[in-house]
């Protein structure tokens, strides 16, 4: 690990937090508007001059390492670092929050301060999520998202059930917490009796350490399961999934948008379930290709029946999620890179679809089918952005979402030719259902008279989604500089799961 001069990690963490204190002690809205702007647009500068700082070459090396002792009697440490895998998600997710605070600028008329300020405390600790190397830090980060999303969720929701769902998310993610926690405290317990020391003085939470103790193969199974159950549920996959389209129809657009663009349980399944219990990961990789493709193709299909807009991208996001733990369970390098690609894709992918919903939901007070026809008609600006979105999202050529998509689709087809079905099926249904709801919602003609005075997007809207279509399409054209960004680290990673002896007899049967 390679040690940071500069507590630039800790930076990046506080800064928001630090802006969401500021921000609730301004009594004026306008001015704490402001300094939410200002402080999310310093975090977007920081996490690039991270990115910047950041030696791609290194591989399986964390750097900009900070380490002090925190809980020293159960050696917990804070304990921060970022690698090839985690230092695109820094840049992309101080976007998306901008993006978010931008897109609700108007549309939140009460407890302003408070509403920023939560969205600013939710992405410092999401940040953290992304750098954490103590298991007992991450968990904490971990569980500290929960206040904020519930809170927004309640508060600023857009549907009567809006205090249900946020109860109902809130308890889906505690549900997830319990195996995450056990399987923390075997690792840790495991590493002191590895180490012929006492409980708990001799206790590990350090990444890099766990990582370098040997796991007996009667427990191997046991941690990768419940990392992978605690992992499930916030990724979300089926059948852990209902929570998110819940979200999607009762909770503010701009959280909901967070939500589907920031995947932190299909994160921590290639940052801790895989590497932590390799053995485990290879042998069950089967199981959890199965997973992903049922999530996949279940997700696509119900997403198909769909006459919300809101609805419908969140089924689309899940159905996304299975072709990204399907590339996982392939244990190949066109997979974990695919999946790493897709991630990223969708922080502006998914992130922009359901502001651009949003968008209309917040003129319109719906987004049924029923209610849209001909916007094309009245919203050209929007339908543009939001047809370029829907395209990237099933994978056209020139997007980000093509290089995703196909890097994920030739893993399967290399690992598991039988899955790979199902990610062909899920793609083609991905196409069925966006092109048939931008039909129905965009084209033909204008029925409804508050569609007839609709206003298309004000220039802050225009400006906020001008960067995410700028994205995609840079992205699209030039994948080689999202892809070089992580092959080092893929290349470590994709080397402790080969080591196995599972994965080894199977190739030399091959």
């Amino acid at each position: 690990m390679s040690n940071a001069s500069f507590p630039v990690l800790s930076l990046i963490i506080l800064l928001p937090l630090l802006g969401a204190v500021a921000v609730s002690a301004i009594p004026n809205i306008r001015h704490a508007k402001n300094v939410t702007l200002l402080f999310a647009a310093l975090e977007l500068i920081a996490t690039l001059a991270v990115v910047q700082l950041f030696n791609a070459e290194l591989g399986n090396n964390f750097q900009l390492v900070e380490r002090h002792a925190w809980i020293p009697s159960l050696n917990i440490e804070y304990l921060v670092g970022v690698d090839g895998i985690s230092v695109l998600f820094l840049p992309m997710s101080a976007l998306l929050t901008l993006m978010a605070i931008i897109a609700s600028w108007n549309s939140v008329q009460h407890l302003t301060q408070l509403h920023f300020a939560l969205l600013l405390a939710l992405e410092g600790i999401t940040i953290g999520v992304f750098l954490a190397l103590d298991m007992a830090l991450f968990f904490l980060f971990w569980e500290l998202t929960l206040p904020p999303i519930f809170f927004l969720i309640g508060l600023w929701g857009i549907g009567s059930a809006r205090r249900s769902a946020a109860i109902k998310y809130t308890l889906f993610m505690l549900f997830g917490g319990v195996p995450l926690l056990f399987a923390i405290i075997i690792l840790a317990v495991n590493h002191a009796t590895a180490t012929g020391g006492s409980i708990p003085q001799d206790m590990a939470f350090s990444l890099p350490v766990l990582l370098e103790t040997p796991l007996p193969d009667n427990l191997q199974a046991l941690v990768f399961l419940l990392l992978l159950l605690g992992f499930a549920v916030k990724a979300p996959l089926a059948p852990f999934h209902t929570w998110l389209p819940t979200v999607a129809m009762e909770g503010p657009t701009q959280m909901t948008a967070l939500l589907t663009g920031l995947k932190l349980g299909a994160f921590g399944i290639i940052r801790f379930a895989m590497p932590l219990a390799p053995s485990a990961a290879v042998e069950y990789s089967w199981v959890l290709g199965i997973l992903g493709a049922i999530t996949l193709v279940y997700s696509a299909l119900i997403a198909l029946q769909q006459t919300n807009l809101r609805r419908l991208l969140a089924y689309a996001s899940v159905s996304h999620v299975g072709l990204v733990i399907v590339g996982i369970a392939s244990l190949n390098m066109q997979g974990i890179q695919g999946a790493v690609f897709q991630l990223l894709n969708f922080t502006m992918v998914a992130g922009s679809l359901m502001l651009t919903a949003g968008f209309i939901q917040h003129r319109l007070g719906s987004t049924e089918a029923i209610h849209l026809g001909g916007l094309a008609k009245v919203m050209p600006r929007l339908t543009c952005f939001y047809f370029l979105f829907a395209l990237a999202s099933i994978g056209l050529p020139g997007t980000s979402g093509f290089p995703a998509e196909l890097l994920l689709i030739i893993s399967t087809m290399l690992a598991h030719p039988s899955i790979s079905i199902a990610a062909l099926i899920g793609a083609v249904l991905s196409a069925a259902y966006m092109l048939s709801f931008t039909r129905r919602a965009f084209f033909g003609p204008v029925t409804q008279t508050s569609v007839k005075q609709v206003q298309d997007l004000r220039p802050r809207e225009l400006t906020l989604l001008c960067v995410s279509a700028l994205l995609i399409l840079g992205f699209g054209f030039f994948p080689n500089s999202v892809l070089k960004m992580n092959k080092a680290t893929a290349e470590a990673w994709l080397t402790r799961l080969m080591d196995q002896p599972v994965l080894a007899s199977k190739a030399e049967r091959d």
